[in-house]
């Protein structure tokens, strides 16, 4: 018998806190369904006015509660997260196997979860994936779902994941598709691997399945200076990237043209690399591979000119503003605009990347130590400000677990975090003006 879902939390006011459930408790079922994890819950539990939980509680006493509800009105209660099935792939491009020692414990687990694919959008493979797990992906409509496919020809694809006799991922994508499940692909390019005419294969087979995929794009591999005892991998430089675009761009139109909305889609990376213009804004449609590094900055600079049309002059501070190498250029434009309209002096920081290596560039993977180093000789005003991508959520921690109460004792500033958007940052230099204003 399952063990049901360990209760986080209890909303005040809410169902069930009136049936006295609390912290602690477990849900076992729902109308005589065990649950295994949260999507049983929110399955057997949406669209049913009456329900019957079996709760345990923290005690070990079992209770049956019948309750009656309006429709769609929430219960109150909030669970773990599942634990993630492990990884079995050994992927040649794997990031994970890439990491440089001495860093958090959960940054070495590899997940290859379904669940979460479906929850969070977690890309998954399927080749770890059982019949029982996609009968129940079918039955329960978990859509859409985020699938690695990195090549259709299914030697080169077992060659990629490092793993042999692993489902065939057509077979597994068409009954998918025969059963209404919407899917988002993704390749992770590797030159001389799966490019060129692999590359193209792969496009035509999954293209050769919208509406049911929905979207691939196409994102470079990430290299680490830590790449020992692993196969040895080509990197994507700005000649490859130029050459790349100029082929896969007009590609990605006719398939537009063809397919009546977008469905290939170029990392933003690749437009970095090659210093070549992205598309047009409308070309990205309702963004579903934004999290995947794709219109992350079009979106930036679309959202910086809304901020630039409405910023008024607040202050007259110097500050330092913290960004990785690849987004220092468009994001050192828009502090420059910001600051002539603000009065600001905003100066741009491109920490470069000593802990994985200078060939990672993205601000997401930048570490305390690193900006520290950045900042030797660098003089920096009132207010050092760091964008949230930069932290683990709800631990003010770095990669390589410097505080943010650390960075600023050691750097002798005031650290300030901002959401990484235009109007983020906007809203926290004009918080940060306040502060000084009445220190």
């Amino acid at each position: 018998m399952n063990k049901g879902l360990y209760i986080d939390s209890v909303e005040p006011g809410s169902i069930a806190e009136e049936m006295e459930i609390g912290t602690g408790d477990r849900l076992l079922a729902v109308n005589g369904h065990y649950l295994r994890d949260i999507i049983d819950y929110s399955y057997y539990s949406a669209s049913e006015s009456q329900l019957l939980l079996e709760v345990e509680k923290a005690g070990g006493e079992l209770w049956e509660l019948e309750i009656e509800r309006e429709p769609g009105e929430s219960l109150g209660l909030f669970f773990s997260a599942p634990e993630p099935a492990r990884c079995a792939n050994n992927c040649v491009f794997c990031f994970v196997h890439q990491l440089p020692k001495g860093l958090r414990k959960p940054l070495y687990v590899k997940d290859e979860d379904y669940r979460l694919s479906f929850l969070n959008g977690n890309y998954v493979t399927l080749a770890n994936l059982k019949k029982a797990e996609l009968a129940r992906i079918i039955a329960q409509r978990l859509s859409p779902l985020y699938i690695s496919v990195h090549a259709t020809n299914p030697a080169l694809r077992e060659q990629l994941l490092g793993k042999k006799n692993i489902p065939p991922i057509l077979e597994q994508l068409r009954k998918l598709a025969e059963t209404g499940i919407a899917m988002h692909t993704q390749v992770v390019l590797c030159p001389g691997l799966n490019d060129g005419a692999e590359l193209e294969r792969t496009v035509a087979d999954l293209a050769a399945l919208h509406p049911a995929v929905r979207s691939l794009a196409v994102v470079p591999l990430g290299l680490t200076a830590h790449r020992r005892k692993l196969p040895l991998l080509t990197p994507v430089d700005s000649a490859y990237a130029t050459e790349f675009v100029s082929k896969w761009e007009p590609r990605a139109r006719v398939l537009r043209k063809q397919l009546g909305e977008t469905f290939l889609y170029l990392a933003d990376e690749f437009y970095l690399k090659a210093a070549l213009p992205f598309p047009a804004i409308k070309e990205y449609g309702d963004f579903p591979q934004i999290e995947n590094g794709v219109g992350m900055v079009p979106l930036f600079m679309k959202e910086a000119r809304q901020v630039l049309r409405r910023a008024r002059p607040i202050g007259t501070f110097r500050a330092t503003v913290v960004t990785g190498m690849s987004s220092a250029g468009f994001v050192g434009e828009f502090l420059k605009k910001l600051g002539d309209k603000t009065g600001l002096d905003l100066v741009p920081l491109a920490v470069e990347n000593r802990l994985f290596g200078a060939s990672v560039t993205v601000s997401g993977l930048v570490s305390g130590n690193d900006i520290v180093a950045a900042l030797e000789g660098h003089e920096i005003g009132s207010a050092l400000l760091v964008p949230d991508v930069m932290l683990k959520e709800g631990e003010g921690l770095f990669l390589d677990d410097v505080s943010l109460e650390e960075l600023e004792r050691r750097i002798g500033c005031r650290a300030i975090v901002f959401e990484s958007t235009p109007a983020g940052f906007y809203r926290a230099v004009r918080r940060a003006n306040m502060s000084y204003r009445y220190l």
